[in-house]
C-alpha cells in the first residue's frame, strides 16, 4: 500500500492503460464473459448499480426497497418459466452459486425427509455444468457423469441407471454451455417423478432468453417449471437477462423446497442471522440493476434483443457451413458450436486471436464455440469474413504462433 494517497484521475488514467489489452468486447470480438445488449441497457445497469452500491441485501429490515426489488425480479423470473403457485426463489451472485444453494438444499431434503445416509450422489450429463462438481466436492457428494447421446444431449437411459437409493439429485441444462442444446428435460422430468429424485434443470444461460425466444416464434420444448419433476432451477441475469455481474436466480417449486437452503444461526453472541445464500453481504447494485433492467427493457424490448442474438446465429451457422464446418447438434438460443473435419478449430481459433477474437470453444468434439449477445448482429460479416481468412490461412499452414485457448 502506498504511504500517501494518489489523486484520482492520475488513477484513473492508469486503470484506462491496463484495460488497453484486455479483449475488445465493445467492439464485438468477445464470445464469453460479457453480454453486450447496447448503450441504452448499459447506462441503465450503471446508474442503478451506483444507486445502491453501499445499501446491503443482508438487512432487509434496513434496506426494504432491496428487498421489495428481490421479490419482484423473482416474480418476473418465475412469471417467465411457469412457476406454480406457492414457487419461490432468491437472487444470487452467479450460476455457480446458483446451483451450489440448489444442491445444498437438494442434500439436505434427502438427508431430513428421506433419512437419506452415507455418500450421497448426483446424476448429470457429461455436459453439464462444473459447478456440479464444485458443489459436490464442497459437500462431499459423488458426481456421476454419463455420456451424453449421439444428439449431444443427455442420455436418459443411460442417466436412469445410474440412480440408486442414494441419488440426491437428476441435473439437465437448458441449454448446456459446451454445445448449446437443450436436454430431454421433459424425458428426465418423468424419470426424476418415477426414482423420487429432486430435478434440477440448470437454465443458467438458456432461462432469460428461451421464454423470449419461444415468444418470437421459436420451437423451444419445455424446460422449465411446466415440467412437473422439476424441483429447482438455475437462471443467470447477468447473461441473457442483461443485468450487471453478479446476479442470478435461484428457483423453488415450493416454499418448503426452498427452506433446506436457508442458514439460520442463533448460537453466537451477535443475535440470529439468517441468510439465504452460501453470501453473508449481498451487494445492492446487483439487485437494483436487475430490477432496473428488467423492467427497462419489459417483454417488448427483451424480445426484440433476443431476436438479434438468434438472427446473428442464424447468420453465422449458414456462414460458417459455407466454409465447410458443420454445426454441433441443433442450436436454438444463443449459443453455437461448429468443427471441421479437414482442420484444428484449435488453429482457427488461434488466428481468430491475432484478429482480436476472444471466444470459446468446445473440446469433444473439438469445435470453436460462441455465445453470442444482441451487438454480434452488427459484426456477425465481419467475424464471417475473419473465420474464411483464419481458415485459409490454416489450409495453407501459415498457424502462427501457437496460443492456448482459454475458456469458461
Amino acid at each position: 500500500m502506498p504511504e500517501h494517497g494518489t489523486a484520482w484521475d492520475v488513477l484513473r488514467q492508469e486503470m484506462l492503460e491496463r484495460g488497453r489489452n484486455d479483449v475488445k468486447w465493445r467492439e464485438g470480438k468477445t464470445a464469453v464473459y460479457v453480454f453486450n445488449a447496447g448503450e441504452d441497457v448499459a447506462q441503465v445497469q450503471k446508474e442503478a448499480y451506483t444507486m445502491y452500491m453501499s445499501e446491503n441485501g443482508l438487512g432487509p429490515l434496513a434496506f426494504p426497497s432491496l428487498k421489495q426489488m428481490e421479490d419482484e425480479v423473482i416474480a418476473m423470473g418465475l412469471g417467465l418459466l411457469h412457476g406454480p403457485d406457492g414457487a419461490v426463489g432468491n437472487i444470487t451472485s452467479g450460476g455457480t452459486d446458483s446451483i451450489n444453494m440448489a444442491v445444498k438444499a437438494a442434500r439436505d431434503y434427502g438427508r431430513q425427509v428421506k433419512g437419506m445416509t452415507g455418500t450421497l450422489n448426483i446424476v448429470a450429463p457429461w455436459s453439464a455444468h462444473p459447478a456440479f462438481d464444485k458443489a459436490a466436492k464442497m459437500m462431499e457428494l459423488e458426481i456421476r457423469r454419463v455420456p451424453v447421446g449421439d444428439d449431444l444431449k443427455a442420455d436418459v437411459a443411460a442417466m436412469a441407471e445410474k440412480i440408486d437409493g442414494s441419488t440426491i439429485m437428476l441435473v439437465g441444462s437448458a441449454p448446456c454451455f459446451p454445445y448449446g442444446l437443450i436436454d430431454p428435460i421433459e424425458a428426465l422430468g418423468k424419470l426424476a417423478e418415477e426414482k423420487d429424485v429432486w430435478m434440477h434443470v440448470d437454465a443458467c444461460v438458456g432461462g432469460y432468453i428461451a421464454p423470449f425466444v419461444r415468444m418470437n416464434g421459436g420451437d423451444v420444448p419445455p424446460f422449465d417449471f411446466e415440467v412437473p419433476g422439476v424441483k429447482s432451477m438455475s437462471a443467470d441475469l447477468h447473461k441473457y437477462g442483461y443485468c450487471a455481474k453478479g446476479a442470478s436466480t435461484v428457483l423453488y417449486r415450493s416454499e418448503e423446497l426452498r427452506s433446506y437452503m436457508i442458514f439460520d444461526c442463533d448460537n453466537w453472541p451477535g443475535g440470529r442471522m439468517v441468510t439465504p445464500t452460501l453470501a453473508g453481504t449481498r451487494p445492492g447494485g446487483a439487485i437494483a440493476a436487475a430490477w432496473a433492467v428488467m423492467n427497462f427493457l419489459g417483454v417488448e424490448g427483451y424480445r426484440a434483443k433476443h431476436k438479434l442474438v438468434t438472427d446473428a446465429r442464424k447468420k453465422i451457422e449458414a456462414g460458417v457451413k459455407k466454409l465447410g464446418f458443420h454445426i454441433l447438434g441443433h442450436p436454438q438460443l444463443g449459443i453455437v458450436a461448429f468443427g471441421h473435419d479437414e482442420v484444428d478449430p484449435m488453429a482457427v481459433w488461434g488466428k481468430m486471436f491475432e484478429r482480436g477474437w476472444f471466444t470459446s470453444v468446445s473440446t469433444k468434439p473439438a469445435g470453436l464455440h460462441l455465445m453470442l449477445s444482441p451487438f454480434h448482429a452488427q459484426v456477425a460479416d465481419t467475424y464471417l469474413a475473419d473465420i474464411e481468412w483464419a481458415l485459409g490461412e490454416v489450409k495453407t499452414g501459415n498457424k502462427g504462433e501457437k496460443r492456448e485457448a482459454r475458456y469458461s
